[in-house]
């Protein structure tokens, strides 16, 4: 980042267009629900003069005006204002979205829009988090105060992504701690602070200057350490990436540590293990989207697909590898686009997805396939509806989507690829790493695809100069097909690219031993002027012709046939015996060959020649070589004409004799010559059938190569799907479990039957209820005798499965215990019907419990109505419970009129008398007792008759009272 601007450089109004030039960061800070109280506390400690800009993205309610910043002036002498359309950012300064408004920025200047969602689907923190990512790359900062969902997470990654700083709120410090956990759970968090503490640290990350790349002489070898250490630690060399991409990590890591030399960080490295992990982390960029570049999207299906799917017979299995998937959203967003495709053409083919990416913990969050609610960004509300399943926290990928790809981790550079591939996804991975690197995996997706396979990269990729492996497609999209190669694509190894200093294969290759470059000239001349040989000629041990000096046609002429430069060959005649013979013991012996004459036949006639070979040998050259040289010693002399016809003498007889002996003699040898020669053509026929022989075996053998590469390739395949396999067991294992412990635990006797009654499972209780073992599985429950009174469940259960419409009652087994039986269908995941589940709870305690109040309420009535006295007893409400059979006929009133009344409603309202209702309202809920009150009472047809009343509260267990009982007792009174 660069050094913020001095105050007195800064434009006081916001939004103007004054000199901007110099570069200053933009702070997002988004807040939910209590993001005014931690807005303020920021800003009280916030600089004014920091140099920064912070735009303020809360969720406000759209129908009201928002007085936030007014609110937050109060705190800061920054100016604070509400943002505009074609606002200008400017340092020191706050802006605040207005309401029912959605922000992006571009080039430093905000853009309002209004909202198309509906509101509580508008994600706006996440909304404008991305733009400033994408126009402020690593000089993005993004902050995540208290706030309830996920709103922010998103955006945060991209911020990551881009290289800038994020920070989350200290979730213990949050009002509302629902959007800083989201970030902080998905790794998208550089800082975790308090928010007092964040304006120190935003200052501490100005004041570390960025490289942007470049690397200090003194600094580079605390980077090859870190290199090594990460290497080391987790098993994958980043010396291949960007150097200015793993530097601006490597320096984010070293702000937050406060440390400022990086040869220091690399020892931090080597003391502090964990640290490894956290930089690995840092260094796997994990930002992605669904549907990234929608238009592309549409540019594959539309020509991509259509070109590779188009006449493919039924059953075809179109093959995906999606290399670098991060946490899964483009090889979802593939497969859902495969979906579309093979629907609305009516293909009948399947789909394999391999889905591949270094970062475990991504992978993780791949196959589970849950992502956050403001995915609504990315995905229409049509697809959302087709494949994902909502859920409150977010939304799942459906499951007939979900198998169609498999996800497992894979080094792209050293590990081998998938083969036979029909698509390879590929985009903004190579952007991160270094162009010799990115031209080595062009050829290795050539090799995995088949022909014409498409390959698919991001906007910013390209094939490189490997314009014969393919053929654009899409030059705006990146669209390429496969192309059929004059050579077989060979998968290139992943080799090694460092920033270190060390020794590459050009010095390993100036270390290696290797002869010089012969000069032929001076050697000649050198070996001429020590031997002064006048006409010469320098030959291999096979006696090819290397180097000719002075006249040597006399000696040489060309040979018939197929041009030949060897020495032997080329030999006029009467040369060509005594010439094999000194360069073969010349060559296999080093015998040196002097002043050997013969005759020779030239253009001018006969001539004696002498002929020395002599081998020579150096220290600059390895190969033996030979030294040809020829000197004319004279001419031999024809006789004359006189001489022809003297008589010969016997000497001159003798010599002709030994002259045609010499003739004849070579003849044969010329014959021989010749017998040899065919000799040798034949051998070199037989050598250059073998020479083919062995051309068709290395052919084979490079075959052969091919088939181990595709063997292992699909060996790994198998090892992702078993550790996918692997990973579903381990989940399903996980769920017997839960499942296993809680029907240990509700005690409560289930029983899991199929569509035909047949027992699927049943728990430990319900073995007293049927007589079942653990063999009965799979046996119709009709077979099994039950404990049940009266069972007619199985036609119960059948009829629940017929209606759907659950049933419920109570029910006693022949030993007297009791249950409440419920029967409800048996429902997949899915919604579909399966069987049926019957449940027995355990009422007997309820039950015994009814049966003792009731025995003891008739036990009560009894005694109550042995009673010569008349007794009432009353509730709370001074309503009558029960009454005794001397109070119906003292009063002449029959229970229906007693039972449920009010004690003042009885008769003719004889008992509503205000002593008496002070008694019953007063007196007895203090908990006490009256006796004795006399009253007076007109008795139908009996006249006035003077009454004693006894009252006397029951009390329950928790102190209230609950019953009254009122005994009335009739005295003799004079009638008024």
């Amino acid at each position: 980042m660069d050094k913020p601007a001095s105050p007195g450089s800064l434009s006081p109004t916001p939004g103007s267009r004054d000199d901007l030039s110099e570069s200053f960061p933009i702070v997002g800070m988004g807040a939910s629900a209590g993001g005014l109280e931690v807005f303020e506390q920021f800003f009280i400690k916030a600089p004014v003069d920091s140099g920064m800009a912070f735009v303020l993205v809360p969720h406000l309610d759209p129908t009201h005006t928002s007085i936030l910043a007014a609110i937050l002036q109060r705190n800061t002498t920054m100016p604070v204002v509400e943002a505009e359309d074609e606002m200008v950012l400017a340092p020191n300064s706050v802006y605040v979205i207005p309401p029912n408004r959605e922000m992006d920025i571009t080039n430093r200047t905000l853009r309002l829009t209004t909202p198309e969602e509906p509101r509580g689907h508008r994600m706006p923190i996440d909304h404008f988090f991305r733009s400033l990512a994408e126009d402020q790359k690593e000089q993005a900062i993004g902050i995540i105060l208290s706030g309830t969902g996920t709103d922010g997470t998103q955006g945060m990654r991209a911020i990551v992504g881009s290289g800038g700083i994020t920070i989350a709120q200290q979730p213990d410090t949050a009002k509302y701690s629902g959007m800083p956990e989201s970030v902080i759970q998905g790794g998208f968090a550089t800082h975790i602070l308090p928010v007092e503490k964040m304006p120190e640290v935003l200052l501490a990350g100005l004041r570390t200057p960025v490289t942007n790349g470049e690397t200090l002489p003194d600094e580079s070898k605390g980077l090859t350490q870190i290199i090594s250490s990460l290497r080391v630690g987790t098993g994958h060399d980043f010396s291949h990436y960007k150097k200015s991409t793993v530097l601006r990590r490597i320096e984010r890591r070293m702000v937050q540590h406060s440390i400022a030399d990086m040869q220091l960080y690399a020892r931090y490295l080597k003391e502090h293990p964990i640290e490894i992990q956290h930089l690995f982390k840092e260094l796997l960029i994990n930002v992605t989207s669904f549907f990234r570049d929608p238009e592309a999207f549409e540019a594959l299906k539309k020509d991509g697909l259509s070109a590779v799917l188009t006449g493919k017979p039924p059953e075809y299995v179109f093959r995906v590898w999606v290399a670098g998937c991060a946490t899964g959203e483009e090889a979802y967003s593939i497969a859902i686009l495969l979906q579309e495709y093979i629907e609305e053409h009516r293909a009948e083919i399947k789909v394999q997805i391999y889905s591949t990416d270094l970062d475990e913990d991504a992978i993780s969050t791949a196959r589970t396939g849950f992502y956050p609610l403001n995915i609504t960004e990315d995905v229409s509300a049509e697809r959302l509806r087709r494949f994902f399943t909502k859920q409150p926290e977010g939304y799942q990928v459906r499951k007939n989507v979900r198998e169609l790809v498999v996800f497992a981790t894979q080094n792209i550079i050293k590990d081998p690829p998938f083969t036979k591939l029909d698509l390879i996804s590929c985009r903004n991975l190579m952007i991160y790493l270094e162009p010799e690197l990115q031209a080595s995996l062009i050829p290795r997706f050539h090799y995995a695809l088949k022909p014409g396979g498409i390959l698919f990269l991001s906007s910013s990729e390209n094939i490189g100069n490997a314009t014969d492996l393919f053929t654009p497609l899409s030059n705006r999209w990146k669209l390429y097909r496969s192309s059929l190669s004059s050579s077989p694509s060979r998968t290139p190894t992943g080799g090694g690219l460092s920033w270190t200093v060390h020794r590459g294969n050009d010095d390993l290759n100036e270390m290696t031993t290797k002869p010089k470059e012969l000069n032929i000239a001076d050697l000649a001349k050198r070996m001429l002027l020590q031997f002064y040989a006048p006409a010469s000629v320098i030959t291999d041990a096979k006696g090819n012709i290397l180097y000719v000096y002075g006249e040597t046609g006399k000696y040489f002429r060309p040979a018939p046939g197929h041009v030949s430069f060897n020495a032997i060959d080329m030999a006029r005649e009467g040369l060509q015996l005594d010439l094999r013979t000194a360069i073969q013991n010349a060559a296999s012996q080093g015998l040196v060959t002097t002043d050997r004459e013969f005759t020779i036949e030239t253009d001018g006639g006969p001539r004696i020649v002498s002929l020395c070979v002599r081998p020579i040998s150096g220290p600059d050259w390895t190969e033996n070589l030979l030294l040809l040289s020829f000197r004319e010693v004279q001419a031999a002399v024809p006789p004359t004409a006189g001489e022809e016809n003297s008589p010969l003498s016997a000497v001159d007889q003798r010599i002709l004799g030994l002259e045609r002996d010499l003739s004849r003699t070579r003849e044969n040898i010329e014959s021989i010559i010749s017998d040899q020669q065919s000799s040798n053509e034949e051998l070199k026929s037989a050598n250059e059938e073998l020479q083919s022989m062995n051309e068709e075996l290395q052919s084979t053998n490079e075959e052969l190569e091919t088939s181990q590469e595709e063997l292992q390739s699909v060996n790994e395949e198998l090892i992702t799907v078993n550790a996918e396999l692997q990973a579903k067991i381990e989940q399903l294992a996980d769920v017997q479990n839960d499942m296993k412990n809680l029907f240990d635990s509700t005690n409560v006797a289930t029983i899991f039957l199929d569509q035909h009654l047949v027992i699927r499972r049943f728990t430990r209780e319900a073995v007293r209820i049927n007589r079942l073992v653990a063999s009965d599985v799979g046996r119709p429950l009709a077979d099994i005798r039950s404990n049940l009174e009266g069972d007619d469940l199985l036609e119960r259960a059948e009829n629940v499965l017929e209606t759907l419409v659950p049933y419920e009652r109570e029910i006693s087994t022949i030993t007297g215990q009791w249950y409440l039986a419920k029967i409800q269908p048996y429902r997949t995941f899915d919604n579909v019907i399966e069987g049926v589940v019957l449940t027995f709870t355990d009422i007997n305690k309820r039950v015994e419990a009814e049966i003792a109040v009731q025995e003891a309420r008739d036990l009560a009535e009894a005694i109550v109505d042995t009673v010569r006295e008349s007794l009432v007893v009353l509730d709370s409400a001074l309503k009558v419970v029960s009454a005794s059979r001397s109070f119906y006929q003292f009063s002449s009133l029959a229970p229906a009129e007693t039972i449920g009344s009010s004690i003042y409603e009885l008769g003719d309202r004889q008992w509503d008398i205000p002593q008496l209702r002070e008694l019953l309202e007063k007196v007895l809920p203090l908990n006490q007792s009256f006796e004795n009150y006399q009253v007076e009472y007109k008795i139908h047809g009996n006249g006035v008759q003077s009454v004693l009343l006894n009252g006397r509260p029951i009390v329950g267990r928790r102190g209230k009272t609950q019953l009254i009982l009122l005994a009335i007792e009739i005295t003799p009174s004079s009638r008024k």
